[in-house]
């Protein structure tokens, strides 16, 4: 059996996410499921883990869950994490640009250098690049750099203008990361739903569910704070499916 909750993981969210899956792994074992002692970390965390049938619990992204998942998995739930202006389970992208960048609003920002984790995320590529075509601004992609903090970093040294990271992230990397003193908002995007929870399709998502909202509400003070925790939500898979998916990176760019 496999369980991963990589997407909140660096930091003291790793503790933090360590304690909460023994209270998980706990909660399913009281309810008669086999589940790992420990959750698996590294490459295959992620693609490896949700694709297998294998899978007890792991948490990924809403734009791979629409684009590629959500008939390949079964849904367990959403995590809220009471990010400010959203509903309960929604999350939202944060822009950001050097505090010392003369552009002062996000439209001065049309045509500025993007930096981007990756094509297949919602908060760093899709709802930035949908944000942006709706205010007719561009934002051509200029560097893909493999995760959130990259991609702050990168705009922090001056190798990019731009970036989009979700909500929950920019706080944690106001603690894990100093180069984020260098950065300031610049705009947010709308809220969309947050990170799933998925399992293996065809395994019963419905005592996971009561095990991961159980542990949650046990989860100590401290543990819940660094991971920004405070319960557990079903959004209908429509409305996943219904936000929309802009161009690739390789689409924009031969636009431009």
């Amino acid at each position: 059996m496999i369980a991963s909750l990589g997407m909140y993981d660096f930091g003291p969210a790793q503790t933090a996410n360590d304690r909460l899956w023994a209270l998980v792994r706990d909660g399913l074992r009281g309810r008669g499921i086999t589940a790992p002692d420990a959750l698996t970390r590294g490459e295959h965390a992620y693609w490896d883990a949700w694709q297998s049938p294998d899978l007890l619990l792991s948490q990924t992204c809403g734009y791979p869950f629409r684009a590629r998942l959500h008939d390949r998995v079964g849904y367990v739930g959403t995590p809220d994490y009471g990010v400010e202006g959203c509903p309960p389970g929604y999350y939202r992208s944060v822009f950001v640009a050097r505090a010392d960048d003369p552009r002062q609003t996000f439209a001065d920002f049309d045509g500025a250098r993007f930096a981007y984790n990756e094509a297949l995320s919602q908060s760093g590529w899709a709802a930035p690049q949908t944000h942006a075509a709706k205010l007719g601004i561009r934002l051509p992609p200029a560097l893909q750099s493999g995760g959130h903090r990259l991609s702050a970093i990168a705009v922090a040294e001056g190798r990019a203008d731009i970036a989009a990271l979700d909500a929950v992230t920019h706080a944690m990397l106001q603690e894990a990361e100093p180069k984020m003193a260098g950065l300031r908002i610049v705009a947010l995007t709308d809220p969309t739903p947050g990170l799933p929870y998925i399992t293996a399709t065809g395994r019963d998502p419905e005592p996971i569910f009561a095990a991961l909202s159980e542990a949650i509400a046990s989860l100590p003070a401290p543990d819940r704070a660094a991971l920004r925790l405070k319960g557990l939500v079903r959004i209908p898979r429509a409305t996943y499916l219904a936000v929309p998916n802009p161009p690739s990176p390789e689409q924009i760019a031969a636009a431009g």
